[in-house]
């Protein structure tokens, strides 16, 4: 066996034919972990890397496991046939990837060997050479801009955002994958056609970006929050209506040029 099949990572869920996230059908992998802690997660049980009890419908849940890359790939191994008839593969998330390289870098790895593709969800706060080093085994970064501001960006992420903006112009430049930046479009934090346009010019300088992709916020994990005996921040902020979405989406394309959409 090879000796990066039997590393160990942690996890939250495995999620599978999933059509977000990616081309085609997808099995997305969640891991436990991240740097942020944006105010409208709707995976919060990911932040902590540490395992945890939550509790969901009046009874307690534990939320994490380790697992190995080779068992990992057991269960992705099972719909090959999806992921050949529809471009599709399999997909990090979380959390953030990027907390635990080693694990992540293997799993790709693991996939690309196989034939399978392979996709990414992520901030892209990391140091540079982390992701240097999955690149080669990634077919797809889907990559989080949140804003431009420095300063309201770490407001509500409790980060900064200039490794992140530095990371994805090294990651355009790089040509090694198909790039996709996506945008969570957060009431109150980043929903003006300024703040969109901001952002859609800086991606205008990013070689080799396929396409946007514009997330409207919603409120459904609003209720881990309680299960994990957190305040869920944004109280009772209103998704985005669909003509601000539409607005939104015209000034993405019209300033960007490049291929926009809403959710993916």
């Amino acid at each position: 066996m090879q000796d990066y099949l039997k590393k160990k990572g942690r996890i939250f869920d495995i999620q599978r034919y999933s059509i977000h996230d990616g081309n085609g059908i997808r099995t997305i992998v969640f891991l436990k972990g991240c740097v942020l802690r944006c105010r409208w997660c709707c995976n919060p049980e990911s932040q902590s890397y540490e395992i945890q009890t939550m509790m969901v419908q009046g009874r307690p849940k534990i939320v994490g496991r380790d697992v190995t890359v080779e068992e990992v790939m057991e269960i992705v191994e099972k719909d090959r046939a999806y992921y050949r008839r529809t471009g599709g593969g399999i997909t990090l998330s979380g959390g953030e990837s990027l907390c635990q390289p080693e694990f992540s870098t293997a799993l790709l790895k693991a996939a690309k060997e196989s034939g399978i593709s392979t996709a990414m969800e992520s901030m892209g706060c990391a140091e540079w050479e982390i992701i240097d080093g999955l690149l080669p085994y990634l077919d797809q970064y889907l990559l989080d801009i949140k804003h431009m501001n420095p300063r309201k960006h770490k407001e509500y992420t409790g980060r900064s955002n200039e490794l992140m903006l530095e990371n994805a112009m090294k990651i355009a430049r790089s040509g090694k994958t198909e790039l996709s930046i996506r945008i969570p479009v957060i009431p109150g934090f980043n929903d003006t056609t300024e703040e969109i346009r901001d952002i859609a010019a800086y991606t205008k300088q990013l070689p080799n970006v396929k396409r946007i992709h514009l997330l409207p916020y919603h409120r459904l994990g609003q209720d881990k929050y309680e299960g994990l005996g957190r305040t869920y921040l944004m109280g009772d902020v209103p998704p985005p209506e669909n003509n601000k979405m539409e607005e939104l989406l015209k000034t993405a394309g019209e300033i960007s040029g490049i291929e926009c959409q809403i959710g993916g």
